[in-house]
C-alpha cells in the first residue's frame, strides 16, 4: 500500500518568506515536531544534489534517514527524497500565494513501506496526517508570532 499524505495550510506572510524558512534544513528542528537534528551530508548551499541527514522519531521509535533534494525552485517548490530504510519517502513542499499576499503551503509525504512497515501503513498514514498538520500549524504560529508589525 503506498501511504500519500498531503497536508496544506494558510500562512498569514509572503511565500517568499516562508519558504525561506521551511526550505532551511537547519530551520526544521524548529517546526518539525518529529524531527530532532538534521546533518548536512554535503557541502552548503542548498541545490539539487544536497544530502541532509535527518534524526528524529515517529510512532515511539528512533528514525535515521537521509534525503537528497531533487528539485529545488526557490518560493515555488522543494522536494527531497530517500530510498533508504524500511520507509522510502519523497517530501514535497510547494508555496503557493492568496490574492491577499499569504501563503498556501503544501506539504505532501509520500511513499511505499517495505517488511513490517507495509502491515501498519494505514495507521502511519493517519499518525503522519496529524502530524504534518501539527507542523504545519506549528510552521504558521512560528512565523505569524515572528512577524513585523
Amino acid at each position: 500500500m503506498e501511504v500519500d499524505v498531503v497536508t496544506r495550510r494558510i500562512i498569514r506572510r509572503p511565500p517568499k518568506e516562508v519558504s525561506a524558512f521551511a526550505a532551511d534544513p537547519d530551520r526544521v528542528p524548529e517546526w518539525y515536531v518529529n524531527i530532532r537534528s538534521v546533518e548536512w551530508r554535503t557541502e552548503r548551499p542548498l541545490r539539487v544534489g544536497a544530502r541532509l541527514a535527518f534524526v528524529g522519531g515517529f510512532l515511539g521509535r528512533r528514525l535515521e534517514y537521509t534525503y537528497e533534494v531533487v528539485d529545488w525552485v526557490p518560493g515555488e517548490r522543494f522536494v527531497m527524497r530517500t530510498t533508504e530504510g524500511p520507509f522510502p519517502m519523497e517530501t514535497t513542499y510547494t508555496w503557493s500565494r492568496t490574492p491577499e499576499g499569504h501563503t498556501v503551503m503544501t506539504l505532501r509525504n509520500r511513499g511505499t513501506p517495505t517488511g513490517f512497515s507495509r502491515l501498519v501503513a494505514p495507521f502511519m498514514q493517519a499518525a503522519m496526517r496529524r502530524a504534518t498538520q501539527r507542523d504545519l500549524a506549528l510552521l504558521a504560529a512560528r512565523l505569524e508570532r515572528d512577524a513585523p508589525t
